[in-house]
């Protein structure tokens, strides 16, 4: 087997090199939304891609998410596959009634005899001083829809990797890019490749902690991994990538190794999906490895605030991973 050549690429250079070369090798895959042609997106991420691929597949549209959505539905139902930017991920909520109510039950409702094979990225989270209408993390929302995948990539090669696979897929598929990853980099294969939907990722392994990261929360997780070294506490770090479908095998194997466990999300704590993954732990043969509660870190039930210092305050940062895991290993 050839070994794939990488660089190091930008985890937005990853989502338009992974949309490219599919839009290269299959007519049917498109890209809709507002501002994506030109001007390249509100966070550049389709900016060259009109001159390559034209206007009648990087399609500006109007401002309406309803339109956007709807468009995306009809366009896969009739054999295209569409991938639709919202600006915002705040903004899905103007699009509920399309994502949810029919592109997320269409296939049950048809008897498999419809599909809709499309992909919905987004930015998400805060950090940029967007306020709370530009800034939330809704992601629990979308898994609590049977008939929708939910993606959350915390690096650039498996944004690449998740998004092919995203993209192969014949369900509709959500997939957030968080904000403040866009910048980040890592190495990356410039040849197409795909990352299994449902395969969690052990970013870090330990013995002592399990922790549960999602997006952001995964590079947070980990600088706080490296403090905690320094005082003996060896933690293990988990990515589920996916959230819907969830790799519940790799969690509870290393929940059962360690004894503990801790979520950490950027939504609000109340709803978030931490509580999905403490209870699929009650709920298993880890339940009986516990030597401590499992803890849960999400953001505060506020809306997030435009002030820089007031934002971070909402959100889980470093030091509230540290003291979260010396509160559960301490525990007796």
């Amino acid at each position: 087997m050839t070994e794939m050549k990488t660089r190091e690429i930008t985890y937005l250079e990853a989502v338009r090199e992974a949309m490219s070369q599919e839009m290269r090798q299959n007519d049917d895959v498109f890209i809709l939304g507002e501002d994506i042609g030109v001007y390249g997106g509100a966070f550049g991420v389709t900016r060259g891609m009109i001159e390559e691929f034209g206007p009648e597949r990087i399609r500006n549209t109007p401002i309406s998410e309803a339109a956007i959505a709807g468009g995306a539905v009809g366009a896969a139902l009739t054999g295209m596959r569409p991938i639709l930017e919202l600006q915002f991920s705040d903004f899905i909520t103007i699009a509920m009634d399309q994502i949810v109510n029919q592109a997320a039950k269409t296939r049950y409702m048809f008897g498999g005899k419809g599909k809709v094979p499309m992909v919905v990225r987004t930015p998400a989270g805060s950090g940029t001083g967007a306020a709370a209408q530009h800034s939330q993390s809704l992601e629990a929302w979308m898994a609590h829809i049977p008939g929708l995948k939910v993606i959350q990539p915390s690096t650039a090669y498996d944004a690449k990797g998740l998004l092919k696979a995203a993209m192969d897929d014949d369900n509709p598929v959500i997939f957030y890019e968080h904000k403040l990853l866009y910048r980040t980099q890592c190495d990356v294969p410039e040849e197409q490749y795909s990352i299994p939907l449902g395969k969690a990722d052990v970013k870090r392994k330990g013995k002592d902690v399990t922790i549960v990261a999602t997006a952001i929360m995964v590079h947070k997780a980990l600088e706080a991994a490296v403090e905690l070294e320094k005082e003996g506490i060896d933690v293990e770090i988990v990515d589920p990538r996916t959230l819907v479908p969830l790799d519940e095998e790799t969690i509870v194997e290393s929940v059962k190794k360690t004894g503990r466990l801790i979520v950490v999300h950027e939504a609000v704590k109340r709803g978030g999906f931490g509580g999905e993954i403490a209870s699929m732990i009650a709920e298993s043969e880890a339940f009986d490895y516990l030597d401590a509660p499992i803890k849960r870190l999400g953001g505060l039930a506020v809306p997030v605030p435009y002030n820089p210092t007031l934002e971070k305050a909402v959100i889980p940062q470093v030091p509230d991973i540290i003291e979260a895991v010396k509160e559960t290993v301490r525990f007796k």
